[in-house]
């Protein structure tokens, strides 16, 4: 039986003995070196270890400065992420995630933090799932394997004009061969507010080479009274044009809901998470200034990855209900994050839009 190269976890190859190595990057061990954590005599809380000193939580976390790219990991491969988690403060739609493979001059991943670990409405909700957890009281867990052969760098950029932030993370990766098949990890993310009248949401295009589709996450504001759902999800494979490959039935369906979402003895909106998708979040008007509802949906392909060839574009329709059993286009607030693999180079992709339509209102 050929070497295990220690990727692919579950519970039928934990007992597996591997010679990869295990290493971790956090603000007690920068760069992830092999008994070099815990060292610091400086750092965001040495003050409070002043009596105790080196080895006593010195710098759990690190200050991000307005307008400062903070370099979170830089690791030197061949290996894989395999487990990210963070709690930032501050404003999470500007707090950008970054992460570029094997020397890349563009990002693969470039998503506000919030969003990327499907929080992107900046409240907590729980969530538990097998890619993504949210857990008590902010603790944001990604568990996407990303495995890169040569180079990984990730950063986190605070765009906030006016006020720093503070970020404890950790990054737990394993240093391995790599298999030559083994594609490379992305997610992007883009926000409309409003949505014009009869457009069709785009959550990625222009994507270019072979790979498989895994993941959305949509952070949905409703700006219309009725339900908001009806809307098709369409994968455009490859050579599709006009029409795609594979059409959904509607918004709630796609994320393996049924009938609104609807508690059927509430009659109120049911929140779920499941290991593979949910509603996790429903943020409801409090009479005042908090005036639309809000959601947050998220659908893994992780047993059913939408595979294509050469290129994918992803949309849904924003639809609603009007008098007469009519659909209603809607002009809605939607934010989403699309999370693929496929081959290098990756596209450059478009522009994130500036702080004023980043912004959480």
């Amino acid at each position: 039986m050929s070497e295990f190269n220690g990727l692919g976890l579950n519970l039928g190859n934990l007992s597996r003995l591997s010679t990869a190595k295990t290493r971790s990057i956090s603000p007690e061990n920068f760069k992830g070196e092999k008994g070099k954590g815990g060292m610091a005599t400086e750092g965001f809380a040495s003050y409070e270890a002043r009596e105790l000193g080196q080895g006593w939580k010195v710098s759990p976390c690190v200050s991000i400065k307005q307008g400062e790219v903070y370099e979170v990991a830089d690791i030197e491969g061949p290996g894989a992420i395999q487990h990210i988690w963070m709690t930032p403060t501050g404003n999470m739609r500007f707090s950008i995630l970054r992460i570029y493979w094997d020397g890349q001059e563009y990002p693969s991943v470039e998503c506000p933090v919030g969003d990327f670990f499907a929080n992107g409405w900046g409240k907590y909700a729980q969530l538990s799932s097998l890619a993504v957890c949210i857990n008590p009281g902010s603790g944001l867990n990604c568990y996407w394997e990303m495995p890169f052969k040569k180079h990984c760098r990730i950063t986190l950029t605070n765009i906030d004009p006016e006020n720093p932030m503070v970020l404890y993370y950790q990054i737990n990766y394993v240093l391995t061969d790599i298999p030559t098949n083994c594609a490379y990890f992305h997610a992007q993310f883009r926000r409309v507010n409003p949505l014009p009248y009869k457009e069709v949401y785009t959550i990625l295009d222009h994507v270019k080479g072979q790979g498989q589709y895994v993941g959305t996450y949509l952070a949905w504001g409703v700006n219309n009274t009725g339900w908001w759902g009806e809307g098709e999800i369409k994968f455009y494979l490859d050579d599709d044009k006009e029409f795609p490959t594979i059409c959904g039935t509607g918004t709630e369906d796609y994320f393996c809901g049924s009938y609104n979402f609807e508690n059927p003895f509430t009659h109120e909106y049911q929140p779920f998470t499941t290991p593979y998708s949910g509603l996790h979040q429903v943020i409801k008007p409090d009479g005042v200034y908090q005036s639309q509802t809000r959601f947050g949906m998220y659908r893994w392909h992780i047993t059913d990855p939408i595979r294509f060839d050469e290129n994918l574009k992803v949309t849904i329709q924003a639809l609603g209900w009007r008098s007469g059993r009519r659909y209603l286009p809607l002009q809605d607030d939607i934010a989403s994050v699309a999370y693929w693999y496929q081959v290098l180079p990756t596209v450059e992709f478009n522009k994130l839009p500036d702080n004023n339509c980043l912004e959480i209102i």
